[in-house]
Formats: structure tokens, C-alpha cells, sequence
């Protein structure tokens, strides 16, 4: 039995965090976040704010610490050794994301999403004015794949296609022959790419997380890509990500215009996720090998208790994403099962139009409320 296993739902509820508290009486199965605190190392290096008094901006000692082990992390984890130059940071993915599209593509160029998609991808297109082309991925009985004619019918020279890898909601961790057939109609198209991998990090073998921008020249060319230790290390509010450009002429307009999204990483972001990346190997494995427990008896509660489902396990991510349709559902999904259930989860129609009678479902839970929370959505159907 796992530790994790005795964490109880008072106890997340005392916590008073968003997971817990939007929805009372609700399990929380929404945000991406894990229930299971964070790494001792983390919690050891956050000591140093107060011992430091490091309230201040953040000292440039702090950020090269940062960018040093950003690239010590993905050089051991990936293979791919980063330029420390290359890393800049962030406060989160998506302040990477309007940095890159405001600074680095031109202004009247679409964004292309394959959906189903994360859900912010969608403001972003709102907030920055940008047309949205949503491009609905293709979905055999086994898994996924990018409808490759369809995005090459979207993308214009300048668009920007955005991949998430791994692809949240679906779970999916795109293989080399996959990435490499998308980077060719990419290239063709004269387009750009912004590369999520923020859930790098938590892959279940035999997957294995290809960084996109390390495959060719082109791709390194066309490429920017942002991370984090945000969701392996369970650091969200903490506000640090990494934003990864591997074009020398990027590097050069950033450095003249991206000082103020560079500048909004906070000083607790910086120290803990320096200290994850260095120092939390151990607790990243026992969490990750209790995740793909939680994953393999998600997969066995939804074929006894929700046999008109249809779900394929996710390759990476603490996401599930559920296709409910076989239950003839209407309406809004997730107030459905929040009133009725009490068990809160994402209405996948935020994910784009093909969410439709689909669900994300969060299973970073205790192992207890993971099955607590499929009985009592199968107790409603």
C-alpha cells in the first residue's frame, strides 16, 4: 500500500486549494493537479526565500541556476542537450505562448489546434485575435493520430501549429515517425510550431517522449518550445516555466522584445523548480509508478462499471479522456455529474467541438477516491 493511499478527502479539502474548493462536497477530478504534495527536495529549497530574504527580483545567480538545470534535467531525461542560452523562462506555458505568437509569428497568421485540445489554447486565440482552425485528430478503436492532409490544408507560411506532446486531454505520446511526418508537412507549408510538453515528464513505459525540436535542422528551425516542472512536480501556483528557443534568429528578436514574459518567472518558481529538476528523481519515479497504477485500475473501473464508454489509456499525462456518448447524454456534462455525483471533471466541449459527450477526467488521486469517484459517475448512468 502507497502512502498516497491514506491521503483522505478532509485532508485536501483543509488545504483550501482550487481542486478542493470550487466545487464543495465534490471530488476534485478538474485542474491538472496532483494530490500528492510536492518532492522533500522542493520543500527543503523553498526554506531558502525566507533564510535569503529573497523577496526582491530575482538575482541573475538564480536564473542561470534555473536555465543550468533545465538542461541537465532534459539532457539526462531526453537526450537533449540544451544551450543554456537557449532557455529563457516564463511564468507559465501559456505566457510562453502569447509571447511567441506576439513577438515571433506574424500578427494576421492563423493558430492551428488538433482537437480535442487543451483548454486555454482557445483563449489565447480570443485574447490575442487570432483565427482558431481546429483540426480534429483521428481515432481508431487502439489510439490516435493527426489528420496530417487536414492540417496541411489549414496551415499558411506564418501559421502556427500547435503540438501538444504529450497531448492533453487524449493522454498520447507522438512517435518519431509520427513527429517527423508532421514536421514535413510543417516545413512544406513554411509554418511554425509551438511544442507543449509541459507533461513530459510523466510517461509510461513503453512510451517514450521524443523532444519535437530535436529531430532535424528544420524542425529546430521552425520550433519553439515550452516546459515546466509544473505538472510532474506539482508546482502550478508557483508560476515558473521554461520557454526553449532553438532558432538563432528568435533568440535574437526575444532578446530585444521578451524581456517582460522572461521577467515574470517568480522567485519560488525559480528555486523550486530548480530544485525538482536537480534533486527530485526519486520522488518524481514513485509518484510516476503510482500514476500508471492509478491509470491501469482506471482502465479496469471503466470496463466493469461503465461498459458503454469508450476510453483509451493515456501514454503520458494524469488525464483521462472519456468518450460517454454511448450513453446518450445531452447537455452539459460535468454539471451533470458535479450536481448529481459530486465528482467535478473538465466538459470536454472546452477541449473543441469534437468534446461533444466526451469528459477529462483528473486521476491524480488517491487511489481510494480514484474508485470512489468512477463508482459514483456509474451510480448516475
Amino acid at each position: 500500500m502507497s502512502e498516497f493511499d491514506a491521503i483522505t478527502e478532509a485532508s485536501l479539502v483543509a488545504k483550501g486549494g482550487r481542486k478542493w474548493s470550487t466545487f464543495p462536497g465534490s471530488i476534485g477530478a478538474f485542474i491538472a493537479e496532483m494530490d500528492f504534495g510536492v518532492a522533500p527536495a522542493v520543500r527543503q529549497a523553498l526554506r531558502e526565500i525566507d533564510e535569503r530574504d529573497l523577496f526582491g527580483y530575482a538575482p541573475y545567480d538564480l536564473t542561470a541556476d534555473l536555465k543550468s538545470a533545465t538542461a541537465n534535467f532534459y539532457a539526462d531525461r531526453f537526450g537533449w542537450r540544451i544551450p543554456v542560452d537557449h532557455i529563457q523562462p516564463a511564468s507559465d506555458v501559456i505566457a510562453a505562448f502569447l509571447g511567441v505568437l506576439t513577438h515571433l509569428t506574424p500578427a494576421d497568421t492563423p493558430i492551428v489546434l488538433p482537437t480535442p485540445a487543451y483548454m486555454p489554447f482557445f483563449d489565447v486565440a480570443k485574447t490575442t485575435g487570432r483565427e482558431l482552425i481546429e483540426v480534429p485528430m483521428l481515432r481508431t478503436e487502439t489510439g490516435w493520430t493527426l489528420d496530417l492532409d487536414a492540417i496541411a490544408a489549414a496551415l499558411v507560411p506564418g501559421a502556427t501549429l500547435v503540438l501538444c506532446n504529450p497531448h492533453n486531454p487524449i493522454g498520447k505520446v507522438y512517435t518519431e515517425a509520427e513527429l517527423l511526418g508532421l514536421a514535413e508537412v510543417v516545413e512544406a507549408a513554411g509554418a511554425r510550431v509551438f511544442s507543449d510538453e509541459i507533461h513530459a515528464p510523466v510517461v509510461y513505459d513503453p512510451a517514450r517522449h521524443i523532444p519535437y525540436a530535436t529531430l532535424t535542422e528544420a524542425t529546430a528551425a521552425h520550433t519553439a518550445t515550452a516546459t515546466a516542472a509544473s505538472k510532474a512536480f506539482n508546482l502550478p501556483g508557483l508560476k515558473c516555466a521554461q520557454l526553449i528557443l532553438t532558432d538563432a534568429e528568435d533568440r535574437a528578436v526575444w532578446k530585444e522584445k521578451g524581456q517582460f514574459v522572461s521577467g515574470a518567472a517568480s522567485n519560488p518558481g525559480i528555486i523550486a523548480t530548480t530544485a525538482a529538476y536537480t534533486h527530485g528523481g526519486d520522488w518524481l519515479a514513485e509518484v510516476t509508478a503510482y500514476l500508471k497504477g492509478n491509470r491501469d485500475h482506471l482502465t479496469d473501473l471503466v470496463t466493469e462499471l461503465l461498459p458503454n464508454a469508450t476510453y483509451i489509456p493515456p501514454e503520458g499525462t494524469y488525464l483521462a479522456w472519456l468518450d460517454l456518448r454511448g450513453y446518450g447524454l445531452e447537455g452539459h456534462l460535468a454539471q451533470r455529474f458535479n450536481e448529481r455525483a459530486k465528482v467535478a471533471i473538465t466538459e470536454g466541449r472546452l477541449c473543441g467541438e469534437v468534446g461533444a459527450g466526451h469528459i477529462r477526467f483528473n486521476f491524480a488521486l488517491p487511489r481510494p477516491l480514484l474508485t470512489e469517484a468512477i463508482e459514483r459517475i456509474a451510480r448516475t448512468l
